[in-house]
């Protein structure tokens, strides 16, 4: 009888334990959805050109705050159908929410425990930040607007560079910033960054800026195979001879844009930077753009390093892309499946955009269930057979397989991708049609993997070839 007694009175306790628990979690999570709300004085911040470096490093900070906010509010409304979907037969749990590890479940007090912590945390530090922008947000009053332009006023996902605010800044505090006259030396900036960073899109959007298009005359956009030996010469030569009877009348000032596409060769560079001294007059700066490290040693200014976007941030944006004028929160098992689809790209630019556009045309929850035991089942496979993520692979130009989701049995093996201007003409077929698509070309072929909306408007063609799996592995075992 006491033993009786004794069970009853602990799980009476741990039920009120639980109830009380949940309830300061829900509470929480309120609290944190009003302070992301409030995290919208960001948007006064796009709109200013801000010169001081320490504002741009404060709302650099917000907003990855904010973005690490919305991550964790995202994930713990997830929970209950992560666990729904443990037994599920459309999408099974090869891969599960990895980033945050802890907030898996509310089976127990402990794990409620946990949970209130997480969100606490995420709530307490966009708070704190909040708090220590409230002034700052009068002085962004008296910074001049930005021209009125789509790429620099707002985030328009679909149609600017997203993340990259700061950069910009502080790539555009560089060329505008005025240079003594007397001064003998060329300005540099290196701009150091991965493949498919997106190097080049930051330098033509600040390019594309108004008043950088009033300080200097030219733009002057190289590779480094361009300045090479007899290809130098004449290249300064020529606009020596464009410039020679302007520089009488009024200084013309010309930004080089150097893309280092390969290897770093100090000896080109050193040809290049004097030939440049010696043909470009005061005011006249540079910036280079590589893979390699070995460039912040010619910079007259620190290295910018890009790097990929965080999980948080890269999650903002895939879901703001997939849910287009839908509110998440209205549908909270697609929210759980987006967030899903969106860990198995590895932060990947050009397939997250692919794919979350797929989603948006097919805004219906049995297709995202598909969808996402498809990509499962192809990275899973990917892993197995090769040892690493397909995103992996394209990201260094290396061959990889994709899965094609209404033709199972087939795969596209993509042997390598380049990009290509806007003025040359791009295959009609696209990356949607080949994985979401019926479309199947024979032999060797190339597709439209992307074709970015803002400068240099690049596009992203892949060097592909459909491999049937079932044929293959039967040669395999003949042979």
């Amino acid at each position: 009888m006491d033993y009786v007694l004794g069970e009853l009175a602990s799980r009476s306790i741990n039920f009120f334990i639980s109830k009380s628990s949940k309830a300061k979690v829900l509470d929480v999570e309120d609290s944190l959805q009003r302070v992301l709300i409030q995290a919208q004085v960001m948007d006064e911040a796009t709109g200013r050109h801000i010169t001081n470096q320490a504002m741009l490093q404060q709302l650099d900070m917000l907003r990855d705050a904010m973005y690490h906010g919305c991550y964790i509010l995202d994930t713990f409304r997830c929970q209950s159908h992560d666990e729904h979907d443990a037994n599920d037969q459309v999408v099974s749990h090869s891969f599960s929410l990895s980033k945050v590890n802890s907030l898996k479940c509310f089976c127990s007090s402990s794990r409620n425990t946990q949970i209130l912590e997480q969100l606490q945390d995420a709530l307490d530090n966009l708070s704190s930040m909040i708090l220590d922008v409230k002034e700052l947000v009068v002085f962004l009053t008296s910074y001049p607007r930005l021209y009125r332009q789509p790429y620099s006023m707002h985030l328009l996902l679909s149609n600017c560079m997203f993340g990259r605010q700061m950069e910009a800044e502080l790539v555009l505090n560089f060329l505008l910033q005025a240079r003594p006259h007397d001064a003998e030396e060329l300005e540099v900036l290196p701009i150091v960054g991965p493949g498919r960073v997106g190097k080049s899109t930051l330098v033509a959007r600040v390019c594309k800026d108004e008043r950088v298009r009033d300080q200097f005359s030219e733009i002057l956009f190289l590779s480094d195979h361009d300045f090479r030996d007899e290809k130098l010469t004449n290249l300064w030569e020529g606009y020596a001879k464009k410039f020679q009877n302007c520089t009488a009348k009024k200084d013309v000032r010309v930004l080089v844009v150097v893309e280092v596409a390969g290897d770093f060769h100090e000896g080109d560079w050193k040809r290049l930077y004097s030939a440049s001294k010696q043909c470009l007059t005061n005011g006249s700066k540079i910036i280079i753009t590589s893979r390699s490290k070995k460039i912040t040693t010619v910079g007259t200014r620190s290295a910018l390093m890009l790097k990929y976007l965080s999980d948080e941030a890269y999650w903002y944006f895939f879901k703001t892309l997939a849910f287009g004028s839908m509110d998440p929160m209205m549908h909270p098992r697609m929210a759980y499946l987006a967030m899903e689809i969106a860990r198995m790209f590895q932060r990947s630019l050009i397939t997250g955009i692919v794919t979350a556009c797929v989603m948006r045309d097919n805004f219906d929850t049995y297709f995202w269930c598909k969808l996402l035991a498809f990509l499962r089942g192809s990275v899973k496979w990917h892993v197995s057979k090769f040892g690493e993520h397909p995103s992996h692979c394209l990201n260094q130009n290396r061959p990889a397989h994709l899965g094609r989701m209404i033709r199972t049995s087939e795969a596209i093996t993509v042997y390598g991708w380049y990009e290509c201007s806007s003025q040359v003409e791009v295959p009609e077929i696209t990356l949607q049609n080949l994985m979401y698509g019926s479309a199947k070309p024979s032999g060797r072929f190339e597709i439209l993997a992307w074709s970015s909306p803002i400068p240099p408007y690049h596009s992203y063609i892949y060097n592909c070839e459909i491999e049937d799996l079932k044929t293959t592995s039967v040669k395999r075992k003949r042979s």
